[in-house]
């Protein structure tokens, strides 16, 4: 869409969202001559040459004409997604959903069902209606009824916002008239209400379920689900794990409101495969065993405006012991898809679902014992404000350190220390190549760490005590100015402050096996990557090369939560299930001796008996 068409709209949507709807109905019509004669809900948009706003019309045209681009009913709909505010997209999680998605899955839809006249299907998250716009198309093309009589037996649409339901409206109505229906009114199935408390009994008399439901559900993550419908949530079987976002509660919302043997067609994030607040909703599944058919996106994006990691799903009101996979490398559908059958029984609702190699990954989970049952794996500090705290000296002398931020200021040396940042080792392999300092308001204690007294750190470190004194109300907004602190210059979490000796460092995220550096200094702190912690020294150089094996890399690969441009996490959720072969001390001094890395690969794999 043109930025400056955008730009245009979105000035004026901010003060007068009707006159945006008018803009858009009016210049629609005019630009593809269309006239209305009847229909009294689309005549009360059109902007007539007597209206004020004709001036702002007719420079709106002016720039679509200009732009040389086909108004067609796509940009219609991308128009009207576009305006919604930024503000309403954080809550609502509205996006466009593409034309060819949404027909392959409204294609797949109807290719399981037995559609009659009496037959119903919703989106009860239809946005501005675009799912519903084409079902209209779709189901008009298999029985020739008209769009009046589709409009009010076939098609239901539920949403949050009225202007959504407005604009669905507009897209039906203007659907109906192109096509030589110009009727006074149509009777619409279109209703502005929450889907999570939202009854459809109550708007259809004897409701016995719908033949389908399809849509995108909402994209809102969990930190920005508001207070009200977080309560909601908990009314839910499938959000009871972790902080459930708002899309969950969609699959069982859909199921519970369809009739036996009806299916759901939605684009939805894929992050329920592996994530804790999607244990709940595997777990229902795997409880249910219904008939599940899952396209995966991966890392590839669907969206232009959205960096989110998406799957089609395709599931029926009926029972089967397995669910059907295919993971699509180049976002290209066919009606030609082969799917892999995966058991149900063969899935940990807990662990997560790894779909992709599933035998595989199965086979190295049951292996040996788990990584998390045998090593701990730490997060680093969290400060919750790492630019006040910690900092890289631009000089020092005998007792300070020099510290930058706005102005230099003097830093007490005794009160730091050294501090790294394992994320960076995807590329480095040299703490001293990364180690900064942070300012360490702590004092450890027969292995127990303390924060300092508030007098004694203001006698015994003035400078260090006054530079955050000045930075105080920058900390004070740490947590939304909501959490309460130990004292205000702690730091704003506790975790991995104690000393640990045995460490083996790591980055969070990597798009390849990164470096693991072994490090022995109990002193060191470390912040936003991860560190595994041994008693023995001896045990990191074995891990060191386990952790770097292809056969640890294939797991994280197939199991992990992967993110854009093939970047995989190796946070502790995604490797603790990892299952350490039970070594024996010599195979782990030749796993540790043997410096060529194929040999090492190749001898590990063995082990495991799976061939690379």
């Amino acid at each position: 869409m043109n930025k400056e068409i955008n730009k245009y709209l979105k000035d004026r949507n901010s003060t007068d969202p009707q006159l945006v709807d008018k803009l858009i109905v009016s210049s629609y019509l005019r630009i593809n001559h269309i006239q209305v004669i009847e229909n009294a809900f689309i005549r009360s948009l059109i902007i007539s040459d007597e209206h004020e706003e004709v001036d702002s019309l007719q420079q709106f045209i002016k720039i679509i004409n200009t732009e040389g681009f086909i108004f067609d009913f796509e940009v219609l709909i991308e128009l009207f997604e576009f305006v919604i505010s930024p503000d309403d997209k954080v809550i609502t999680g509205a996006i466009y959903t593409p034309k060819n998605i949404r027909s392959f899955i409204i294609e797949e839809v109807f290719q399981n069902i037995n559609f009659t006249d009496q037959s119903r299907v919703a989106d009860i998250a239809c946005g501005c209606g675009s799912f519903i716009y084409d079902l209209a198309i779709y189901i008009q093309g298999i029985t020739g009824r008209s769009y009046s009589q589709i409009f009010s037996a076939n098609l239901f649409g539920l949403d949050i916002q009225q202007y959504s339901i407005s604009r669905t409206k507009i897209l039906l109505s203007l659907l109906a008239i192109q096509h030589g229906e110009d009727l006074i009114d149509f009777q619409f199935n279109l209703f502005v209400g929450d889907a999570l408390n939202f009854k459809w009994s109550d708007v259809i008399t004897n409701f016995e379920g719908f033949q389908s439901i399809v849509g995108n559900p909402p994209y809102v993550c969990s930190r920005n689900i508001p207070p009200v419908t977080k309560q909601y949530l908990k009314n839910w079987e499938v959000c009871s794990t972790g902080h459930p976002d708002l899309y969950i509660p969609f699959f069982q919302i859909a199921l519970e409101n369809l009739a036996e043997n009806g299916i759901v067609g939605y684009i939805t994030m894929n992050s329920f495969f592996k994530s804790l607040n999607g244990r709940a909703l595997r777990s229902y599944f795997q409880q249910k065993k219904y008939g599940f058919k899952i396209i995966d996106f991966g890392n590839k994006q669907i969206f232009k405006s959205k960096a989110t990691y998406t799957c089609l799903c395709f599931i029926e009101k009926h029972s089967k012991e397995y669910l059907q996979y295919f993971k699509c490398q180049d976002k290209t559908l066919t009606n030609n898809i082969k799917y892999s059958k995966l058991y149900y029984n063969t899935f940990d609702s807990v662990k997560g679902w790894n779909l992709e190699i599933a035998e595989v990954i199965n086979k190295i989970e049951k292996t040996g014992t788990s990584f998390g049952d045998l090593y701990k794996t730490r997060n680093g500090i969290a400060t919750l404000k790492n630019n006040i705290y910690i900092f890289e000296p631009i000089r020092e002398d005998e007792k300070f350190y020099y510290l930058q931020n706005g102005s230099v200021y003097p830093i007490e040396k005794e009160i730091c220390v050294d501090i790294i940042n394992p994320n960076k080792f995807t590329k480095i392999d040299k703490i001293d190549d990364i180690t900064e300092k942070v300012i360490f308001p702590y004092q450890y204690k027969e292995d127990k760490v303390n924060l300092i007294e508030e007098d004694f750190f203001k006698n015994n470190y003035p400078q260090a005590y006054h530079y955050l004194s000045l930075k105080r109300h920058i900390l004070a907004g740490r947590d939304k100015g909501k959490a309460t602190y130990e004292n205000w210059f702690a730091f704003g979490r506790n975790q991995s402050l104690e000393k640990m000796r045995n460490k083996l460092f790591f980055p969070h995220i990597t798009p390849h096996t990164p470096n693991f550096v072994i490090n022995t200094d109990e002193n060191l702190l470390f912040r936003n990557g991860l560190a595994v912690v041994v008693e023995q020294e001896e045990e990191l150089l074995f891990l060191q090369k386990l952790m770097a094996s292809d056969i640890f890399w294939l797991y994280i690969k197939n199991s992990s939560r992967p993110y854009g441009s093939g970047y995989y996490s190796l946070s502790k959720n995604y490797i603790k299930n990892f299952g350490v072969y039970n070594f024996s001390e010599d195979q782990k001094e030749y796993i540790v001796r043997e410096k060529n890395s194929k040999k090492v690969n190749k001898y590990i794999s063995q082990l495991y008996d799976i061939e690379l």
